[in-house]
């Protein structure tokens, strides 16, 4: 049986809420490549805030870099100096830590941010690493062999679908 997938859209507005609520006058926000660049585009925009986000990729330190290898995603980009910087991470899906302890590691061969904080569209449990996020637009339960995916329409518009992990 599938699981009922909520709707990305109305976890979007969730998550916007949740995002200008940890807002600090001296926050940069940074997403994850892929989906949580895409929500970072979008929150950029949407909460009015200036200059370019920071993306930031998990390739370079991932622990299954040898099995994975480099990812067709984009790579970091962060149009800010990280040192002293209170760093918002976004991302689309929180589900072992493993992603995050890599983009911490990424984030830390730029600076020495003041603070690192994250914030995720979908917190679906699973954790093999004491990561948690600051804020979750929803907490979702699947069972390990499938995966959640944040897509993205050519008009913008997120969907979230559920794929058996291959």
């Amino acid at each position: 049986m599938s699981p009922v997938v909520p709707d990305a859209e109305l976890l979007y507005l969730d998550l916007l809420a949740g995002v200008k609520a940890l807002l600090r006058p001296e926050t940069k926000l940074v997403g994850i490549t892929s989906g949580g660049a895409w929500l970072v585009e979008r929150l950029q925009k949407d909460l009015g805030l200036p200059g370019a986000p920071g993306v930031i990729s998990s390739a370079m330190h991932r622990d299954d870099f040898a099995r994975r290898g480099l990812s067709a995603s984009a790579q970091t980009s962060l149009p800010f100096d990280v040192n002293g910087t209170d760093v918002l991470l976004l991302d689309d899906v929180l589900y072992t830590g493993r992603t995050i302890r890599a983009v911490l590691n990424e984030l830390f061969d730029f600076g020495r941010p003041a603070c690192v904080r994250l914030a995720v569209l979908v917190d679906r449990g699973g954790r093999e690493l004491p990561v948690a996020a600051d804020f979750a637009a929803a907490r979702l339960t699947l069972p390990d062999t499938q995966l959640l995916a944040l897509a993205r329409a050519d008009d913008g518009a997120f969907s979230l679908k559920v794929e058996e992990n291959k």
